[in-house]
């Protein structure tokens, strides 16, 4: 697994530069629509290049973490656009440095299409999630439809050979195997793969 964590890890730092343009893939307005929601303590998980940060309000405190420097290398240009008091950290999601029960809120967009076990950093995030707390997420996972389900299939080995990402991940059954309840999830774009969700620790 720390080896295929590597190799992820190189890859994003190679896109780094391209990422601002693949970020285009989640609007501004559904990004905007997600950060509304944080308050108090914020874990963002999976910075990338910062697309998030600007929406953060001022009475939030954020702490992004991504595991490829050369991505919070971008995101660091971003950060005094935001009016809330964010540090950035080089840390792996499977493997959060952070006590139990340490965050309000969590944010992750687009970022479990790429962890190498998304159910251990999911079980991370719960962890370190007050049980109070929310899970905000925008995700593009496997479809519900099977012609969209099969086309997706086929392209997961050439997506995760580019960028180390999946098109296939099953992603609202990985949240509740690593113990969330789903509270929100609305389809946002290409049918049903790119989904919003709110999701909340299991007591």
């Amino acid at each position: 697994m720390a080896h295929t964590t590597e190799k992820i890890r190189r890859r994003y730092d190679r896109i780094a530069p391209l990422f601002s343009k693949m970020d285009r893939m989640v609007s501004d307005k559904y990004r905007a629509e997600l950060i509304r929601h944080a308050h108090g303590e914020v874990l963002e998980v999976g910075v990338g290049t910062g697309a998030n940060l600007k929406f953060y309000p001022a009475d939030v405190k954020v702490t992004a973490i991504d595991f490829s420097p050369r991505m919070l290398s971008y995101a660091q240009a971003r950060v005094n656009k935001s009016p809330a008091n964010i540090r950035l950290l080089q840390m792996d999601v499977q493997h959060l440095q952070f006590d139990d029960n340490s965050f309000d809120t969590v944010v992750s967009t687009c970022v479990f299409c790429s962890v190498p076990d998304p159910i251990t950093g999911l079980r991370e995030i719960h962890r370190v999630l007050k049980p109070s707390g929310h899970l905000l997420m925008i995700e593009h996972m496997l479809s519900d439809h099977l012609p969209i389900a099969l086309v997706l299939h086929l392209l997961n080995p050439f997506t995760v050979r580019l960028t180390g990402a999946n098109v296939n991940r099953r992603t609202m059954d990985n949240l509740r195997i690593a113990g969330f309840a789903i509270q929100e999830m609305r389809y946002i774009a290409l049918s049903d793969v790119f989904r919003l969700i709110v999701a909340t620790p299991n007591k």
